[in-house]
């Protein structure tokens, strides 16, 4: 990535944050309108119109002289993105960023969850997710430039007790980012993932009182403005809580092959402590590079070097 620039701006842009009522959506809308991004504050309405939470927060960006617009669409609902996405053109012809937060829990444990819990879980953070980026993603591509935040979650990346559908869409986040990454190099648009810690409306109760008042969202925001930024990486997780920031990586070890002779579950388990081994570990670019990798430790083993065939 080449040097960043000391003062990130968004003059012009225009930004969509759904979920942006109150809590993380809300500090972020904020946070891109304070650098000169006109936002499209994305909040579920009851019925047709606004929320008023939403509207509270578009309010405040017009009485700090910024430009936003209150949009009540449910992000779970194809026909309602792509209005919400329209909104945003026929106000300002161009969508540069889009956050995308909307969420909600359904937390109990497998045994007692049920399969409404399950899908009103995914529709709303993956559905809700894919279908906002791919409403915005082919004005994205002819204007050659976009910037994609997708909220994933700690929960996706570790599990955690209880969130089996939570954690599942949060973890599917990963799995857009890397796919949308490789699709979206070529036209500058880059997207990342954001793994916050908050004290929100939605995680009351997940943590102690002294922790809750911590983690406040808007210590959460300045990560998504620098993800937002032109000079923003791609295809990076991106933990954020409490103004502590870091990155998760996914790494692979090394691993072996089995010659044909030791294929079999007792080969896999007698060989499992040099499969396990973490000292040769690299990070994975993409899924076609794990099958070359099978493929070349595959063929060293019959005697054939596949390397330098791959490589070329």
């Amino acid at each position: 990535m080449k040097g960043i620039e000391m003062k990130i701006s968004l003059d012009g842009q225009v930004a969509i944050v759904t979920g942006a009522g109150r809590g993380l959506g809300r500090a972020h809308a904020l946070a891109l309108a304070e650098r000169g991004a006109k936002v499209i504050v994305n909040d579920l309405a009851e019925g047709e119109g606004v929320s008023e939470n939403a509207q509270s927060v578009v309010d405040h960006i017009i009485k700090q002289g910024g430009e936003a617009c209150a949009n009540g669409a449910d992000v779970s609902n194809f026909d309602q993105v792509q209005n919400m996405i329209s909104q945003a053109m026929d106000k300002w012809g161009r969508i540069d960023i889009l956050v995308n937060n909307a969420g909600i829990l359904r937390d109990k444990t497998f045994l007692k969850m049920t399969p409404e819990d399950m899908r009103l879980v995914i529709d709303v953070h993956l559905m809700g997710s894919m279908y906002c980026a791919k409403a915005v993603w082919e004005i994205m591509r002819e204007q050659a430039y976009g910037r994609i935040v997708l909220t994933s979650s700690s929960s996706g990346l570790y599990g955690n007790f209880g969130q089996t559908n939570y954690g599942a869409a949060k973890m599917a986040m990963v799995g857009i980012m890397n796919t949308l990454h490789l699709e979206g190099m070529k036209y500058n648009i880059n997207v990342n993932c954001l793994a916050p810690a908050a004290g929100t409306e939605m995680t009351k109760g997940l943590f102690p009182e002294p922790v809750f008042d911590l983690l406040s969202p808007e210590a959460v925001s300045p990560g998504v403005v620098f993800l937002c930024s032109k000079d923003a990486p791609s295809r990076v997780i991106l933990g954020a809580g409490g103004g502590s920031f870091d990155v998760y990586k996914g790494f692979e070890t090394e691993g072996i092959n089995l010659l044909p002779e030791n294929l079999s579950a007792e080969g896999v388990a007698e060989h499992w402590q040099s499969i396990i081994n973490e000292e040769r570990m690299e990070e994975t670019q993409n899924g076609a590079r794990q099958t070359e990798k099978f493929a070349i430790q595959g063929a060293k083993n019959l005697g054939l070097n596949l390397n330098k065939k791959l490589r070329n």
